[in-house]
Parts: C-alpha cells; structure tokens; sequence
C-alpha cells in the first residue's frame, strides 16, 4: 500500500473534490487545504484538512510539512487580466515554498494547447503556471487536457446547458474548432498515476480522449445521446463577449465565467506529444459518447462514490437553496429540530400512504389524480407498510432508492415527468444536541420543456417543500 503524504490543494474545487476520496481509497495519506476549511467539514472523514491560501506564505509552510507530494489545483477564472499576474504570483510563492519544505513532487493539471499557436490568456497563463512550477527546482508532473468531460466540469456544464435549453443554438464559427475531450475518469486515473512515476526531471504530458471532434459536433452528440433534436447555427458576428452574454441569459453559468471559456474555443487543443500513451500505457483514454454517458449516470460513479448524490455535496448549498447545479435542479430546505435523528427519521421515513405528506395533502392528491389522467401509477400504490420501509418499497408515486435508518432516506419519483425527480431527506446530529434536517429536491430536466416545468411549479414547491420540511421538524419534536 502507499505511504506517501499527499497534499491537495484546491481541495473545495471540481477536480479536487473528485481526486481527494480516489487517493484515499488508494491509500494514501491525505491532506486537504482550502481557504475556508468550513467549506470540507465531514465531506472526508479519513483526510486532514487544514485552512490555508496560496498567498500566504505560513499557512502555506504548514500545509507543506512533512508533504512528499503535491497537488497544485488552483487557478482563476476571470476576465480581467490581473488574473495572469495573480496567477504567476501565486505559482512562484508555492513553488519556492514547497522547495523549502522538501516536497518532492509538484502534480500540476493545466490547458491543452500549442505553445506555437497563439494562445487565448487563459490557456497562455495555465501554461506560465507550469513553466513557474517547473523552474522552482521541485519536479514538476504537468498534464495538460482539453475539455474535461464530468458532471461538475464548467465547460461541460456550459455545453449540457445549451444543449438542453435551446432547441436552435446560435454559436460563434470557432465551434467548428476541433478538440479533444477527455473524461473526467481518465483525468483522475492520469493524476493518480503521477504518483508512482519515478524521480527525476519534470515532465509535460498532453492528455486527451479517444475522439477528435469539434465543438459543434459535441453539441449535437450530446443532443442525441439525451434524444433531444438539436440545430447548431454558426454566425460571423458573434463576438467571445456577445456569446458570454447569451451564454449568462440561457444558463446559470455568468459572463464572467463563460468569456475565458469561449475564448479558449480559437485554440485548437489535440494531442500531438504521445508521451503520456508511453509512459502510462495501463490508461486507454474513453471516447466522447462513453464519457458523457458516464456523466449523465446519476446513479454510478468512476471512483469509490457510489452515485451521483455521494459526490455530490448538498452541505455547501445555502440552508434555503433554490437553483441550479450540475445540471440538476435543487429545491434544498433546512431545520433545526429539538429531537434526535432518530426521531427525526421516523417522521420522515413514515410519509405517504394512509398518513399522507404532512404538509399540502390536497395539492399532492391533485398531483396524484394529474398523473393518473397522463397515465402514471398516481397515489394509488401507496405503502406496503405505514411504518416499515425497505430498499426499492413503493411510496405511492415515489420508490425508494437509498435508505439509511435514523439517518437519510431517497425517493425516486415514477409519476410522469419531463425528467427524472428525486427527494432526499438526511438527519444530521449537531453539538448542542438538536439535530439539522435537510429536505432536498431534485429534478433533472429533459430538453427545455423539462426546465419550463420546474419553473411553472416553482411556486408550490416553496409551498410544500417549506411547509413539509417544518412540519417533519415540530412532529419530531413532539414525539
């Protein structure tokens, strides 16, 4: 089993987020530094984690002790150009820095592209990252990648959200540049790997997936595979800042955000080096299609995660959250109960059937009678018991999909949808003794009618889910 120290930075981001439970199920000694170490509370029970920035020389040294190697997963995502120069600050403090604290590797995951091509700031940038890192006399693993394929990765967000919102995409003619998407899998697989290389001289490795493709095509793969009719119309005039404006009406993603994005999609990033193909021949990069379907299962994932809603982390969503993440749709509802999670959970684990909903029986009756009309299975199932539950009951139109006694409890909707629909209930004992009930929604659309339908029951979800959530609360208190 390995016995290196590992550290991550960027632990709270989307690729470290997904490294961090891999490493530990490899076996190594993890620890994790975020700027708000609040933010990792119980997310990984066998890491370290420790508060820490990457300006800041002594939280830094002490991040570093004792470290053999690290990951350095931490860029901007801006459209103004101090963001280069922060960058570069940033990159020289951490590479002296973990020279001084003996760290013998530094893992760096920057853009792919030509160095002879002329380079959109940011891919420029998270190449100088790499030249920095490698300069500082530790040795330096950079991978460079393309589009990363995952549920959670903002490029791939960016293109699910298009995709399923509008029926006809009008897009800037660099969609016709060709890339070479990886999976998110594979990407980790790279990483972790990294580890075992030998000692030696610093290494750049260009990595990509199985297909080249363009971004148009992309679109259109996407739409198929969702079964959704989808039309890309390219026009001339559609400058990077234009489009991040559309990109910021249609999407949750903002402007600034989506511009860097854009304007990386000049570049054409393919694979030209194989010297990761040689030097890691156990990885066979997935294709495109395989990718996203990957990412489209809500009930797999790559790594020691179970599903979908395991990586995913409800706890860093506000306490009343409603909105979008990860191509889901969250209605997220939280209480604070004098009752202990087992009191808690028996609330919960009893709704439905002859007991009902707690909270707006009347508008779930109505629910019911419209799904039967469409014909769905409506209210008429029921429960097979009122107080007993197992994995894969019937709960009138829900079933159960996960379901942990005294402490969570998801229902899988089977009443008709333009997507598919969850409701997850988790009892969390705190320190003063009372216990925090979160009531989480979720509902992945099917093409934009499936987004138009949340929309048009927004209002009665605020009802019911705000209502549900305080009535499970004050009868667990009675009890």
């Amino acid at each position: 089993m390995p016995t290196q120290r590992v550290l991550v930075t960027g632990a709270t981001g989307y690729i470290g987020g997904r490294l961090i439970p891999r490493l530990l199920e490899a076996g190594y000694i993890v620890r994790c530094m975020a700027r708000d170490a609040k933010r990792l509370t119980g997310r990984f029970p066998r890491a370290e984690i420790v508060e820490g920035d990457v300006f800041d020389e002594q939280s830094l040294r002490e991040a570093c002790k004792d470290i053999d190697a690290t990951y350095y997963l931490v860029h901007s995502m801006s459209d103004s150009r101090e963001f280069e120069q922060r960058d570069r600050d940033a990159a020289s403090i951490f590479g002296r820095v973990a020279r001084e604290c003996g760290v013998q590797r530094i893992i760096y995951l920057g853009g792919l592209g030509a160095d002879d091509e002329e380079l959109s700031h940011h891919l420029r940038s998270r190449h100088e990252v790499g030249e920095i890192l490698r300069s500082s006399g530790v040795q330096c693993i950079e991978f460079r990648a393309a589009m990363i394929i995952g549920s959670g990765s903002i490029s791939f967000e960016m293109m699910r959200y298009l995709a399923e919102r509008l029926p006809v995409m009008i897009a800037p003619r660099w969609v016709t540049t060709r890339s070479q998407p990886i999976a998110i899998r594979d990407v980790l697989l790279y990483l972790i790997a990294a580890l075992a290389l030998p000692a030696g001289e610093s290494k750049v490795y260009e990595i990509g997936g199985a297909d080249t493709i363009t971004y148009r095509d992309m679109m259109l793969r996407y739409a198929q595979l969702r079964k959704l009719k989808r039309s890309v119309i390219i026009v001339p005039f559609f400058t990077p800042r234009l489009s991040s404006y559309w990109v910021h009406i249609v999407t949750p993603i903002s402007a600034r955000l989506a511009q860097p994005l854009i304007l990386g999609l000049r570049n054409e990033v393919i694979v030209r080096d194989r010297a990761a193909a040689n030097d890691f021949p156990q990885i066979v990069p997935e294709g495109f299609d395989l990718a996203v379907t990957r990412a489209l299962d809500r009930y797999r994932a790559s790594g020691p995660e179970t599903t979908w809603f395991d990586a995913f982390d409800v706890r860093g969503l506000p306490a009343n959250f409603s909105g979008v993440r990860e191509g889901m749709l969250i209605d997220r509802r939280e209480c604070v109960a004098n009752a202990s999670p087992q009191a808690l959970a028996s609330v919960f684990t009893q709704l439905g059937g002859h007991r009902g909903w707690l909270y707006g029986n009347w508008l779930w009756r109505l629910r019911g009678i419209m799904d039967k009309a469409v014909g769905g299975v409506g209210l008429r199932r029921g429960r097979r018991s009122d107080t007993d539950l197992r994995l894969g009951d019937a709960v009138d139109f829900w079933r159960v999909e996960a379901y942990e006694p005294g402490h969570m409890l998801r229902l899988r909707a089977e009443m008709k949808l333009p997507g598919d629909a969850w409701l997850e209930f988790d009892a969390d004992a705190l320190q003063n003794g009372t216990t925090r009930l979160t009531q989480t929604a979720f509902f992945e659309p099917r093409g934009l009618f499936g987004v138009l339908y949340w929309y048009a029951v927004a209002p009665f979800h605020a009802f019911i889910f705000g209502g549900m959530a305080r009535a499970i609360a004050q009868q667990a208190e009675r009890r």
